[in-house]
């Protein structure tokens, strides 16, 4: 026995050893970012120049969002070099475009969308205006080794479109499929009790059945038929192809594939889809011939760098007295305080509060992308919202890729509600879901008993059945929030709750549709919505500023931290390169099949009433 103890006792000591040689190394790690960035700090502070004459390389990374998610600062040390440029915010290009084209400097857009991982139709749509008043005074030039749907949208806003000889357009129309969880639930015995208003509010759908509904069948093909139909024509519009050309490019893809020997990129070329196909050696070329240069190769500058130019120099000019705020809410509504990328019910309050009380703002611009969530933290925005417009400071909507359910019913009462015509918005309705297992415990034999001083003394307790009086007052509950909306959207509309009822129920509409409908008042993007709202307060000579989340003083640091590594990298010739994004799609899959259920887990409503529409397109 005795010859086994020192063999106990060294590994002991190994095992001790590896972790403080762990520790050793994170701390050296540590001290290593904070000279780096102290060192960047020293140098990094330089804005790359614009060439006295060049292009704007425009290459949007990743996914096009209003806000990007946040990423806590310390996990980002240790994340994916470059995980963070996996989104890209609609308004930096759209303010490298605009400012770009009054820019002597520049003489062409290069836009590139390989990088590109999508986007809403109306972000895309929204770029595209930007891309056609820069048209209007320089030329643009797509290149690509292969363009997606939503790469194409941006590339047809292109003087000339060159493509990869490997390279191909394809597009394949818009769809809404989703999984049905009914009879799995039946088989588990899990009994789903579902509270709804609107019998088009489909969140709920696939707990209720194994197939989707007459009712959200019909609201979805209008819905894509829709967008479909502005897709198409828009793209025969740049292209000055003949109207049902994309149509038919889509639906006869496989034969016009086989008609040109299963080329894709001499297939889109005879569709006109495209205008040259080039290798890369050729396109450098090309651009050399085109695009200014002081050697014999052309110039240019990135987005990220010319806005760096651009807002350095803005920077260096008196700030006005008159501000509009721009305030993004992006993402599910739920209670309480969230990060961006979420909108919490107090954290959005919050804002509006402090915007209130500066001077300097003198309107808002609420600019919205989301499908909505908690009631009760959406009526708390709504409240800060209303607060704020009684205090003479107008507040307008601008509507992102979605701004329905919860973010319809915090954009009602507002000044003036502005959408792009592919927005989604409406489903104005009312959902709660209950789940009880206690017949799944059953086949276990688990069973549940006990005392309670009242009928309904555990109607929240899941492992017991529902009882008809706490189903009563779920529903009306539930029944009592879709009063309330009717009731607020009719005040907001100058309308009446019967009218409302009549185009709410839960279904939702475009943009183009919802004017018709009276939901908005005009289409138009944020550029629009700010003008409206500079409009709205009389004032013409202003500054737009975009409020966050306050940051803690260590995020802060750790931001700084980040920020100044970064540049250090760059100045050394190492570049940083799009994060993987195979966990996003992979994250974005899930969603989609187990959406209702991670709805119940994620969303916070205190009376657990939802006012969320996971099945609009975004």
């Amino acid at each position: 026995m005795t010859d086994k103890k020192p063999g106990i006792f060294r590994r002991i000591f190994t095992f001790i050893g590896k972790i403080l040689t762990g520790v050793r190394y994170f701390f050296s790690f540590v001290i290593l970012v904070f000279f780096i960035s102290i060192l960047a700090g020293t140098f990094g502070d330089a804005v790359p120049p614009v060439p006295e004459k060049g292009a704007l390389y425009l290459a949007p990374q990743g996914v096009l969002v209003d806000q990007k998610t946040y990423t806590d600062p310390l996990n980002q040390i240790f994340s994916q070099t470059g995980q963070q440029n996996s989104e890209t915010l609609v308004r930096d290009v759209i303010e490298a475009i605009d400012t770009a084209r009054d820019d002597v400097r520049i003489t062409h857009l290069l836009l590139d969308t390989d990088y590109m991982v999508g986007g809403g139709l109306s972000k895309l749509e929204e770029i595209g205006f930007a891309l056609q008043r820069f048209k209007t005074e320089k030329p643009i030039i797509a290149v690509g080794d292969y363009y997606s749907q939503s790469q194409y949208f941006l590339a047809a806003h292109a003087n000339e479109i060159i493509l990869n000889p490997l390279g191909g357009v394809i597009i394949n129309g818009f769809s809404s499929y989703r999984s049905y969880f009914k009879e799995a639930l039946d088989k588990l015995d899990i009994t789903v009790n579902i509270f709804r208003a609107g019998q088009y509010k489909s969140a709920v759908e696939p707990l209720m059945g194994n197939s989707m509904s007459p009712q959200v069948r019909e609201e979805t093909r209008i819905l894509l038929d829709d967008l479909w139909s502005f897709y198409s024509s828009e793209i025969e519009d740049l292209r000055s192809l003949e109207t049902g050309t994309i149509n038919n490019y889509t639906n006869n893809l496989h034969l016009a594939l086989a008609e040109n020997g299963g080329d894709t990129a001499l297939l889109a070329k005879n569709a006109g889809l495209i205008d040259t196909i080039a290798t890369r050696t050729e396109i450098n070329d090309y651009l050399n011939d085109t695009i200014p240069g002081e050697t014999d190769e052309f110039d240019s500058i990135d987005m990220v760098s010319y806005l760096k130019n651009i807002r350095v120099r803005a920077n260096q000019n008196p700030e006005n007295e008159n501000q509009i705020a721009v305030v993004v809410a992006s993402g599910s509504i739920m209670d309480g305080e969230q990060p961006e990328g979420s909108i919490g019910g107090d954290t959005l309050a919050g804002i509006f509060s402090n915007l209130r009380e500066d001077e300097k703002v003198k309107a808002i611009v609420l600019r919205i992308d989301s499908g909505g969530g908690s009631a009760f933290a959406s009526e708390i925005i709504r409240d800060s919202i209303n607060v704020t417009r009684a205090e003479g400071v107008p507040v307008v909507v601008s509507m992102g890729s979605v701004a329905a359910s919860g973010g319809y019913w915090i954009a009602a009462e507002t000044d003036r509600v502005l959408a792009m015509s592919t927005s989604i918005t409406g489903s104005i309705g009312v959902w709660g879901v209950i789940p009880t297992i206690d017949r799944s415990l059953a086949k276990l034999g688990v069973y549940s008993d006990g005392v309670g001083t009242n009928d309904i003394s555990s109607m929240m307790q899941i492992d017991r059945p529902l009882s008809k009086p706490a189903q009563a007052i779920i529903q009306s509950g539930v029944d009592n929030i879709y009063t309330r909306f009717l009731a607020l959207v009719a005040s907001g509309r100058d309308s009446t709750p019967d009218k409302i009822h009549e185009i709410a129920q839960g279904r939702v509409w475009t943009g183009t549709q919802a004017i018709d409908n009276g939901l908005i008042d005009e289409i138009g993007d944020l550029k629009d919505a700010i003008e409206v709202a500079a409009m709205l307060a009389e004032i013409q000579d202003y500054t737009i500023d975009y409020p966050r989340k306050e940051m803690t003083p260590f995020e802060t640091l750790i931001t700084e931290i980040n920020n100044n590594v970064a540049r250090f990298l760059g100045a050394i010739g190492i570049t940083p390169k799009l994060g993987s994004l195979i966990p996003k799609s992979l994250h974005y899959y899930t969603d989609k099949i187990f959406g209702p259920i991670r709805m119940m887990e994620t969303l916070n409503d205190p009376k657990g009433v939802y006012l969320y529409c996971d099945q609009c397109p975004s």
